[in-house]
């Protein structure tokens, strides 16, 4: 039945107090490292160790590229593309390309993961890479090559005064107000600070704006005298940002936007901050909670999954995969939970029971195999189980309300990704933890490419397969949102 034992509860509560997942805030007591790639913009939790800041090697270079490693005694010995590396635990001092490169801080081994200290990533990647990286450290933000958004500002004379913002990549911000000012926070964009920061202009109902960036994200707050809304056009590319007008209904030409909307054209909504019937201060409005999508990177631990080659777990290339199709949801306007972070152990039974608790719109698993090709879409293959009893539903039964939204769902993903030139097939499969979910769920399992194998740990292969999964979500996204 689908409440679970007591320890699997406090396994629930521990992961979804360690994840965030609602999309319009942040917690603020946990670092982040934000990085910024023409492969993928993403983002890593930071640790204090020995009073210094530290990141996993292996979840920085993951997604840029083919990545192994292994521990030999103290040694963490790594191969990324075709750059092999040394670390030694407790050590200052590494090797990479066969040459020493010295660390601010020693390198750390826990739980298999080589940490290294923040301060030294840019010369590492620069290493590793050979493309220039600039490091924000005090915000930590991350560029990768010329992979920069800027953005510039225009104060037009309409009535009222309208701020054009045009950004050179489609934008998704987060969007709240509190009384005199409008905020932009861009948690994935790679959005550096304007020529001149502050911005001042020319009105007295908006006066400026100021760029800032801390904790892996970046920001654009916006002073004014009055209330502002906001509105996306070009594909993402231009915000507006106008006074509303006092008393009256705003101009259809620039049609206001509450909390965010993704990076595309969607239906305006009411106006974040609507002008109050009286002269005084409107009150502070909340961000609009985006809708959730779990991600669940099969495996983990010891637990590695199919030995993909002699060198490539399954539990790597879709921790990976995972990664990915996070940034590519997070675009089309969902908050993703991902159900590990690193190499950790869950359950079957504390998957389904995280993503019960979550109550998300949708679920989907990831898989990798290096048997066949393209990818396969699966859907759960009920077992016959007793009826329900009251509010409890039968544990190994527990898909059969969502199971036709399911089936939609894998139907749509397998179109898109034949659209991609993807060999994909939709199959139905007594798999866990699918049966356990009351939402709609699907499993995604990877296959080799063109190229074969080795195109599963491939970050290209992989983004290509988790924009086509996301574009289908979103496609579906109307009707997860009336699904009971």
């Amino acid at each position: 039945m689908l409440p679970t034992t007591s320890k699997t509860q406090r396994t629930i509560a521990a992961v979804l107090a360690a994840l965030v997942f609602l999309g319009a805030s942040t917690t603020t007591d946990q670092k982040r490292l934000s990085i910024y790639s023409s492969v993928a913009n993403y983002t890593l939790l930071v640790t204090d160790r020995q009073g210094r800041e530290y990141v996993g090697l292996l979840e920085v270079l993951e997604p840029l590229g083919r990545i192994t490693a292994r521990i030999e005694g103290q040694h963490w010995k790594m191969r990324f593309n075709n750059t092999d590396a040394d670390f030694v635990s407790g050590k200052t001092r590494a090797k990479v390309r066969g040459r020493d490169l010295d660390l601010s801080s020693a390198f750390l081994i826990e739980n298999s993961r080589g940490l290294v200290p923040l301060s030294s990533l840019s010369t590492l990647l620069q290493r590793f890479l050979g493309n220039p990286v600039n490091f924000h450290e005090s915000a930590r933000r991350l560029f990768i090559g010329d992979i920069a958004t800027q953005v510039t500002a225009q104060l037009d004379s309409s009535t009222p005064p309208r701020l054009v913002l045009n950004f050179t990549a489609p934008v998704n911000p987060t969007i709240s107000t509190e009384p005199g000012k409008l905020k932009m926070v861009f948690g994935r964009e790679a959005l550096i600070p304007p020529a001149n920061n502050p911005l001042a202009f020319e009105s007295t109902t908006i006066s400026q704006a100021n760029f800032s960036e801390s904790n892996g994200t970046a920001e654009l707050t916006i002073a004014a005298t009055a209330p502002l809304m906001a509105s996306f056009s070009n594909n993402g590319r231009t915000i507006t940002v106008a006074a509303t007008r006092q008393a009256s209904a705003p101009s259809a030409g620039t049609p206001p936007v509450a909390g965010e909307l993704p990076a595309s054209e969607s239906p305006p909504a009411p106006p974040i901050a609507p002008a109050p019937a009286s002269s005084e201060t409107p009150p502070e409005s909340a961000p609009v909670r985006r809708p959730l999508a779990i991600v669940d990177p099969a495996h983990g631990g010891t637990e590695r999954g199919a030995a993909l080659s002699e060198v490539l777990a399954e539990k790597n290339v879709t921790l990976g995969f995972g990664r990915l199709l996070r940034h590519e949801l997070e675009r089309q306007g969902f908050a993703v939970m991902l159900l590990r972070e690193g190499d950790d152990s869950l359950t079957l039974d504390q998957r389904a029971g995280a993503a019960n608790a979550a109550r998300a719109l949708i679920y989907i698993g990831l898989h990798a195999t290096s048997e066949g090709n393209g990818v396969r879409v699966y859907t759960a293959l009920l077992p016959r189980e007793g009826p329900d009893r009251g509010p409890f539903h039968a544990w190994n039964a527990a898909q059969t309300h969502s199971l036709p939204l399911s089936q939609s769902i894998a139907v749509a993903i397998v179109s898109e990704l034949q659209k991609r030139e993807f060999s994909a097939r939709g199959l139905a499969a007594s798999l866990r933890p699918l049966n356990n979910l009351v939402v709609p769920a699907v499993a995604v399992e990877l296959a080799p490419g063109p190229n074969g194998v080795s195109d599963l740990p491939s970050a290209n292969y992989q983004q290509k397969a988790a924009a086509a999964i996301a574009d289908a979500v979103a496609l579906q996204r109307p009707s997860l949102e009336v699904h009971p």
